[in-house]
C-alpha cells in the first residue's frame, strides 16, 4: 500500500517487472492519504484478502506528517510492514546515483539534488528503468543511513530497502 499519488507504485510495479520472479506475487496500491489512514487501509485490505497476502507493506513517507510514529506503531501492532523514508521517496530515488548522508528539510529541498541525476523529474512518471542499474548501490547506500531499516525518525533514512531486497529475495 502506498501512501501517494504515483511516485512509489510507479517504481515499485516497475521493480516487480523487472524482477519477473514468480515466486512472488506483487500487487501494489495506492491510497493518498495521512500514514496511519494508509496503516489501516492495508489492515483492512489483507483482512479482506485473508489467504491472498503472505506479507502487507504499507509505504510512506515522512513528509509533514505528524503521525509517522503512531502509524508505525499500529502497523507493528497489526502485523503490517512499513517502508517509511524521511523526508520523501525521493531520497530512496537519489541513493541510485549518489551517496547522499545529509538532513534534507524536505521534497522541495531534496528535489534539485534528484534532478542533477535525473532533469526533469516528476513524480507522476517514474520510469524503473531509469533506476534499475543502480538499485543495489541504493540498498547499501540505504543500509549506511539506517542499517535496521526502520529509523523513521532519522533523515536521511529510508527503509525502502527492506521491500526491494524481501521482493527479489522471497
Amino acid at each position: 500500500m502506498c501512501g501517494s499519488k504515483a511516485t512509489e507504485r510507479l517504481y515499485l510495479q516497475g521493480l516487480r517487472d523487472h524482477l519477473r520472479n514468480r515466486a512472488v506475487s506483487v500487487a501494489v496500491r495506492e491510497k493518498p492519504c495521512s500514514p496511519t489512514q494508509l496503516v489501516k487501509y492495508a489492515c483492512g485490505q489483507r483482512d479482506l484478502h485473508r489467504d491472498g497476502y503472505d506479507e502487507v507493506w504499507a509505504v510512506f513517507d515522512v513528509d509533514e506528517f505528524k503521525d509517522v510514529a503512531q502509524a508505525v506503531a499500529e502497523a507493528r501492532r497489526h502485523g503490517i510492514e512499513v517502508a517509511v523514508s524521511a523526508p520523501c521517496f525521493e531520497l530512496w530515488l537519489l541513493l541510485h546515483f549518489a551517496d547522499h548522508q545529509g538532513h534534507v528539510d524536505s521534497y522541495k529541498k531534496l528535489l534539485p539534488l534528484l534532478r542533477k541525476h535525473v532533469p526533469g523529474y516528476d513524480k507522476t512518471r517514474v520510469d524503473f528503468a531509469t533506476y534499475r542499474d543502480g538499485l543495489p548501490q541504493a540498498a547499501e547506500r540505504a543500509r549506511k543511513l539506517d542499517p535496521s531499516g526502520e529509523q523513521h525518525e532519522r533523515n536521511p533514512s529510508t527503509g525502502v530497502w527492506r521491500l526491494t531486497d524481501r521482493m527479489a529475495n522471497p
